[in-house]
């Protein structure tokens, strides 16, 4: 079949043989014939390309070579959509004028696409070159990395705002005139559509990756290893963020367009300026060329690896008995497209998948919103910079996600759990992830006292005015956030809104002094000039439950991230052998339309309703938010964590008295067992 430039696309072949027929528990009347089909030298052959099969490639066809380069896909694939995209959003928003919800939007756009995409790919790519849609795949991430990072080279030079004076100008001297011009409407906002377009292109890209890569591990592997080999790729894939949120938080502390532009006022902008930006596409730029060379691998694979017939005849079913499994051998349903409704109706009738994955799908709703918001969360509750707020969280949520991973991978392996066990195992793990969830009602943090936010000018002014008696005729503008820490220890707008007349630099760093609005220390025995200073930046947190935070958090996350694993397996077990890489499909689109798309999306939302100062301008237009409401902030993202962590519970309950495992069978007659010999000879 053609790609749509007409160029031949050897991803989309016609459906073969599968090798499912040949498991031991065939239902009745799949017997031999069932189990006949022979594995054709081309499907299981060497790797290589054409007559090209060099004998040092042959090393890497095997189920740990495919897992190597499967891992590094995942790898990077995990750099760019969930690392550096989530470390990058509140620089986008600063630099584009883009709000929360609208950057929930970009991170959901990459769901969207793996949403509508995924029954598609997993139905047809099921009986076709499964390595060489991962060729296809690593060609989309790698264009999507590069089209993300477009407007950084279309948008110019950053402009962090024209020199002005950020103090307080009384009436009568020079003061920049802040007026509305409908023809300085900025048109940064505009490029949202090109972020989303980068992002819907990776989730053409990430789509066949975790299904029909998955699938053709569970092909490869005994039943016994799967869960291993699976936990040990999905860890990978949870690797790639580790490195993307370091990576991407180094280079945060890059000035956006490399070289900081000098100022007249001999200060240099730092990163403690809040307008700062760092160097947020670099990472793509570089992911761009790594993903493209990893079609190189995936283009060599054969559709089956050596073996795969042997392994496939010597495993037994556990799908749920429902006559799904028999519906599905005696009909050969999944040959051809007209086959798509049927099969789709077989698994949404399945009570066992459908509880699962519901189950995995409250649980994506909520990773998927902290990954996108961490970083953002312990900057402004624990008044951390940008930059080490995303090292941090990535520190901190990467690792702990990849060892649960790999802990339920080896527990499930080594203690060859069946079906139900696997789904025992996992109402433990939901639970205690539950009860780690109260993190949010003992680490939260209150605010630091902001004049005219939530506290007003010692007695004056009003609260959510940060126009006050002491400030009035200083003529400052509310659209400049250049906070200032007072000696009192309250934190101002700007150096303005301060009421601050004049500054000194020391070390390059200023120093305000003559502050009207600044209130008087209780200390005696202090200097007139003293009683009126200001320091640049925010005033530091006096909030001390961060390592609390960090540790309560890292091990909620090891026991969510330990029910990925086996509800995969499980999903894998309890459908028919045919239809596996479908029903991940099928997760996968349950998990995107109702977990991971609306999760940044109502995450976004939560935190956009605790904003206490937005960035409106002369225009009255609203940007960015300066400002959160901490303790409102804590409580609504606990409140989303906890009921979507009951749902979860309830529906694998649910799972675990819905299975009915299938009937023994009885072993293969005589004559069935040397035609099996004979197809493994």
């Amino acid at each position: 079949m053609k790609g749509e430039d007409g160029i031949e696309n050897p991803a989309f072949e016609s459906p073969t043989p599968d090798l499912g027929g040949r498991r031991r528990a065939s239902p009745a009347g799949a017997g031999a014939d069932a189990g006949s089909p022979q594995v054709e030298a081309a499907e299981e052959g060497p790797c290589g390309w054409g007559r090209c099969t060099p004998k040092v490639l042959q090393l890497c066809n095997t189920p740990e070579g495919y897992l190597a380069a499967y891992s590094l896909l995942a790898i990077f694939q995990g750099i760019v959509v969930n690392g550096l995209i989530n470390i990058s959003i509140s620089t986008i928003e600063k630099r584009y004028e883009l709000n929360s919800s609208l950057t929930g939007l970009i991170s959901a756009s990459y769901d969207i696409a793996f949403c509508v995409l995924s029954l598609f790919v997993s139905f047809f790519g099921e009986r076709g070159h499964k390595p060489r849609w991962l060729a296809f795949s690593a060609f989309m991430l790698g264009l999507g990395s590069l089209v993300f990072s477009l407007p950084h080279f279309s948008s110019g030079k950053y402009h962090y705002g024209a020199k002005f004076e950020d103090t307080c100008q009384i009436s009568g001297t020079s003061s920049a005139n802040f007026t509305c011009s409908a023809s300085t409407k900025s048109s940064l906002s505009n490029y949202l559509y090109v972020f989303i377009l980068g992002q819907l292109l990776l989730g053409v890209g990430g789509t066949p990756l975790y299904t029909l890569g998955t699938a053709f591990i569970d092909d490869s592997v005994p039943k016994h290893k799967s869960s291993l080999y699976i936990g040990i790729g999905y860890a990978m894939s949870l690797l790639g963020p580790a490195i993307g949120y370091v990576l991407g938080g180094q280079l945060l502390n890059v000035y956006i367009d490399i070289k900081i532009p000098e100022r007249q006022d001999d200060t240099q902008m730092d990163q403690d300026d809040p307008r700062w930006l760092g160097a947020w596409w670099i990472g793509f730029l570089a992911c761009f060329f790594a993903i493209w060379f990893l079609i190189i691998p995936f283009s060599c694979f054969p559709k089956y690896l050596p073996g795969t017939a042997k392994i496939q005849a010597e495993k037994i079913s556990e799908t749920h008995n429902d006559g799904s499994e028999a519906l599905v051998e005696t009909k050969n349903v999944g040959k051809n497209f007209k086959d798509f409704p049927v099969a789709l109706m077989i698994l949404l009738k399945n009570p066992v998948l459908m509880s699962l994955i519901i189950a995995s799908t409250s649980e994506a709703l909520v990773a998927t919103g902290f990954a996108t918001f961490l970083p953002k969360f312990i900057e402004n509750q624990f008044g951390k910079t940008s930059s080490f707020s995303a090292v941090l969280g990535g520190l901190v949520l990467i690792p702990a996600a990849a060892l649960g991973q790999v802990i339920s991978g080896i527990l499930v392996s080594k203690y060859k759990m069946d079906c139900k066990n696997i789904i025992r195992f996992m109402i433990g793990t939901c639970s205690v992830a539950f009860l780690l969830n109260t993190v949010f009602l003992v680490a939260k943090c209150g605010n630091e006292p902001f004049a005219g936010v939530s506290e007003t000018y010692n007695g004056t002014g009003m609260l959510h005015n940060l126009t006050a008696p002491c400030n009035a005729n200083c003529r400052c503008s509310s659209s400049r956030y250049y906070p200032v820490c007072g000696r009192d220890e309250v934190q101002y707008f700007s150096p303005c809104f301060a009421g601050c007349a004049s500054y000194n630099l020391n070390n390059k760093k200023k120093t305000f002094y003559n502050c009207s609005c600044i209130g008087k220390l209780k200390k005696e025995n202090v200097s007139e000039d003293l009683l009126f200073e200001a320091i640049l930046g925010k005033c530091p947190t006096r909030c001390k439950y961060l390592p609390l935070f960090l540790i309560y958090f890292f091990f909620a996350v090891v026991f969510t991230f330990m029910a990925v694993t086996p509800t995969t397996v499980a999903i894998l077990r309890c459908v028919p052998d045919k239809q596996r890489s479908f029903a991940l499909g099928v997760q996968s689109v349950f998990l995107r339309l109702l977990g991971t798309i609306p999760g940044p999306i109502l995450f976004g939302v939560a935190i956009d309703n605790s904003c206490s100062l937005w960035d409106v301008d002369e225009c009255k237009t609203k940007g960015a938010c300066w400002v959160y409401d901490n303790e409102r902030m804590a409580y609504l993202l606990m409140s989303i964590s906890a009921a979507c962590k009951t749902i979860t519970i309830i529906f694998v309950v649910m799972a675990v008295f819905l299975y009915k495992p299938p009937r023994p069978r009885p072993a293969l007659p005589h004559k069935d067992s040397e035609m099996v010999s004979a197809i493994h000879a």
